[in-house]
Formats: C-alpha cells, sequence, structure tokens
C-alpha cells in the first residue's frame, strides 16, 4: 500500500503556482455545456436569480473543493489514492476508481463527438465544405488525447493559451449579440414565463462542476501551498464559471440560443463564423483534456500502475472515449441522451466520496498528513458513510424520479450537497468510534 502510495506522489520540485491551476480549473469551466446550463437557468430565472444562484453553487463547489486539494497538497496524491484512508485500499480501487473511469472515460467520448459533430456541420455551413462525422471526431479526440497524455504540463500550457482566448471571444460575441438585437431592451425587460427559484439554479450550477470539486486532488496535488489551493480553487471556478453561465443566460434571453458558436456563424460573416468555430473548439478541447487525464489517472490506480506509467492508461482511456462516440455517431438517435442520463446517474454516485474523506482527513486525522493512511481492504466507517450519503444525494437530487415518480416526493435542496454533508456527519461519528475503540480493522 505505501508503494502505491507513492507511485503517484508529487515531488517538491514538480510543484507549480497557484496561477497554473487556476487556469486549468478556468479551462474546465469554459464549455458548450455550462453555456447550456447558463442558457437553462436564463430561461426560468431573472438574470439577477441567475447572478446569485451561480456565484452560491460554485462558493458551495470551491469550498468543499478546496478541503479536498487541500489534502491532495499536503500529500501530493490524487483523489483515487487518497480516496483509500476513509474507504479503504480496495474500496478506493474498486468503487471510487472503476466510478471515477467509467464517468470520465464517458464523458470524454460525449464531448468528442459534440466537437466532431458540431465541427463537421459548421466547416460545411462556412466553407461549404463536407468532412465526415467520423473523421473529425477520431480527429480532435486524438489531438484532445495527446495533450492529456503530457500530464499537468500539458493541461497548464493549453489553458494559459486557450482561456484568455476564449474570454475575450465569449465576451466579444455577447457584446455584438446584444447590440445586433437590440439586446440592452430585452434584457431590462425580460421576465421568465416559469419561475422556478434560487434552488433551481443552484442545483444546476453545481451539477455542472460538482465531479470537478471531488477531483480536486488530481490537480492540487502540484500545489505548493493550501493558500495556493484556496486561491486556484476559488479564482479558477468562480469568475470563469459565473462568466459562462451569464453568457449563456443572457444569449438565451436575446436571441433564443445559448451556443455561442451557433451565434456566430448566425450572423452570416465568415470571420464570425471562424471565431464561433475557434470558441467551439477550444471550450471542448479545454475541457475536454481534465476527462481524459483523471480518467488515466482512476485507470491508473484500477490496474495498479504508475505515476511514470500513466500515459498507457490514459491513452487506453481516451481510445475507448473515441469509439464511444463513433458508436454514438453511428447509432440511433436517441444514443446520446440516454448514454448522457446513465452517465448522470453514476456521477450522483461520486460526490459524497468528499464527505467521507473531508471527515476522514480533518476531523478524525486532524488536518495533519502525518496520520493519514491507507486502510487495508474495505473500511466500514467510509464504505458506510459513503453509501448513506449516495442514498441521500440520489433520493434528494431526484436522480430516479424520472423513472420512479413516487421518489419525487424526497427532492430536496442540492442532492450532491445533501449527499456530502450526510456522508461526512456520518463518518465523523463513525471514524471518531471506530478510532476510540481501537475498532479500525477493514473486512
Amino acid at each position: 500500500m505505501q508503494e502505491n502510495n507513492n507511485a503517484f506522489k508529487i515531488a517538491e520540485n514538480q510543484r507549480q503556482g497557484w496561477f497554473s491551476i487556476t487556469m486549468v480549473w478556468a479551462g474546465a469551466m469554459i464549455c458548450v455545456s455550462c453555456l447550456m446550463v447558463g442558457g437553462l437557468l436564463g430561461s426560468y430565472l431573472t438574470l439577477g436569480e441567475c447572478a446569485i444562484a451561480i456565484l452560491i453553487g460554485y462558493g458551495l463547489v470551491a469550498l468543499y473543493m478546496s478541503l479536498i486539494g487541500m489534502q491532495g497538497c499536503d500529500l501530493g496524491l490524487p483523489t483515487s489514492v487518497m480516496a483509500g484512508s476513509s474507504l479503504g485500499q480496495k474500496g478506493a480501487k474498486y468503487i471510487i476508481s472503476v466510478l471515477l473511469a467509467i464517468a470520465c472515460i464517458g464523458w470524454f467520448g460525449v464531448q468528442s463527438a459534440v466537437c466532431g459533430i458540431s465541427f463537421s456541420t459548421m466547416f460545411a455551413v462556412i466553407f461549404n465544405v463536407n468532412i465526415p462525422v467520423w473523421v473529425s471526431i477520431v480527429f480532435w479526440g486524438v489531438i484532445m488525447l495527446l495533450t492529456a497524455c503530457y500530464g499537468f504540463k500539458g493541461l497548464k500550457l493549453l489553458n494559459i493559451v486557450a482561456v484568455p482566448l476564449l474570454v475575450i471571444v465569449c465576451i466579444y460575441g455577447l457584446v455584438l449579440a446584444i447590440v445586433k438585437n437590440d439586446g440592452m431592451e430585452l434584457i431590462k425587460l425580460y421576465k421568465p414565463v416559469t419561475e422556478m427559484g434560487l434552488v433551481f439554479g443552484i442545483n444546476y450550477t453545481i451539477a455542472t462542476f460538482a465531479l470537478g470539486g471531488v477531483i480536486a486532488g488530481d490537480y492540487c496535488r502540484f500545489a505548493k501551498s493550501r493558500a495556493d489551493v484556496i486561491k486556484s480553487s476559488f479564482i479558477g471556478v468562480i469568475p470563469a464559471g459565473f462568466l459562462i453561465l451569464m453568457i449563456g443566460a443572457i444569449l438565451t434571453v436575446v436571441t433564443g440560443q445559448y451556443d455561442i458558436s451557433t451565434v456566430f456563424v448566425s450572423f452570416g460573416s465568415a470571420i464570425l463564423g471562424i471565431l464561433g468555430l475557434l470558441a467551439l473548439i477550444a471550450g471542448t478541447w479545454t475541457t475536454n483534456v481534465t476527462n481524459a487525464y483523471t480518467g488515466g489517472i482512476a485507470l491508473s490506480v484500477l490496474l495498479g500502475l504508475s505515476e511514470e506509467k500513466k500515459k498507457i492508461p490514459t491513452a487506453i482511456a481516451g481510445a475507448v472515449g473515441i469509439i464511444v462516440a463513433l458508436i454514438g455517431s453511428l447509432a440511433a438517435a436517441g444514443f446520446y441522451s440516454v448514454f448522457q442520463q446513465f452517465l448522470t446517474i453514476l456521477c450522483a454516485f461520486i460526490p459524497p466520496l468528499a464527505g467521507t474523506m473531508i471527515a476522514d482527513y480533518w476531523i478524525v486525522g486532524k488536518g495533519k498528513k502525518e496520520n493519514f493512511s491507507i486502510k487495508n481492504g474495505f473500511y466500514w466507517p467510509g464504505m458506510t458513510a459513503y453509501l448513506v450519503g449516495v442514498v441521500v444525494a440520489c433520493l434528494t437530487g431526484g436522480t430516479f424520479a424520472s423513472y420512479f415518480p413516487s421518489l419525487a416526493g424526497y427532492v430536496f435542496f442540492v442532492g450532491p450537497i445533501n449527499g456530502i454533508a450526510v456522508s461526512f456527519i456520518v463518518y465523523a461519528i463513525l471514524g471518531k468510534v471506530a478510532l476510540k475503540n481501537k475498532t479500525s480493522e477493514s473486512v
């Protein structure tokens, strides 16, 4: 177990400044799916309510991801390995690593498909040249995968270049949309036909990055200090997330379309169309490399490989994701909808892990890295807390309500946050009891 621990530990000379990690988080936030959620918020909330919901939602995510990230910084370890302290080595390997691998590989495939399909469509509109969808999927999937194979350095370089460019392009597109559609008047008079309330907005905001908060250890292990983790988490997530969701909301109000790339193409200018194409590619690229990177780490832990050999499982993860994308592009029209529903359900199982890890390190372990140890087998306090948290997250989040309408009555506040809070409380109690009674054997 100590070998497994050290196999992923980041050396001091590999540590990065807070700005590098901030840019990785910002790049992960700027994507078409976040624009879509912003559009959804704009359809059911006033713009003022959208702003409040986004700030609260991402504030909560940044809070728990900072706690996970500081643990990763202290120990120099990724989330999949650190989970061994609260769930046991087998719990981390056979449950968390499997969930993270499937979720990240699956989302890599979905994002690659979205990028490939949109690229072929927009290329045909702008240049009147037809590129087969499968060619676009493979090409951009491989490009994104190669970036992830270069590890954190690849992610850092990509985002330092792409994030400022994306911010400029998105703001420019928003301003153009407002000017061309008399948008200020529309914004001033806007009131949603159906209002859903702040909790609705907070829920969907958190959903865009609930998984990202849990895997903070994968990236914050490179941080030089706890202070750098906090800065990178709050500055990387909240401003970028606020910007992109509000752009999606305002575009929906002004144009009826949340996708900035589609808005650019609609202006009828080849130059603006190219800007839209650039926004689509860069936005998907900066987000999707994190899927491949974390999927590669999870697969490495599952296969018992070290950090030095991580390129192999990362390549495998990306290749499987590209195959999923290709199958989806050839399958029935409803494939992606069903597959995304499956991934959404899967992702509901991951956030409660944060509660067990935070309680284990900060409450039971008192925030001291010398108290950290990976338990043998499945560690019962952590497994119990995690499973209770999953049940609460799914019930209160309405994860299965569409399949079982009778469960809709249990929906309350934000499912992932409820699951994290409950798993935290349960582990804090059981972990203390196990430690006090010296019954912390694994099963």
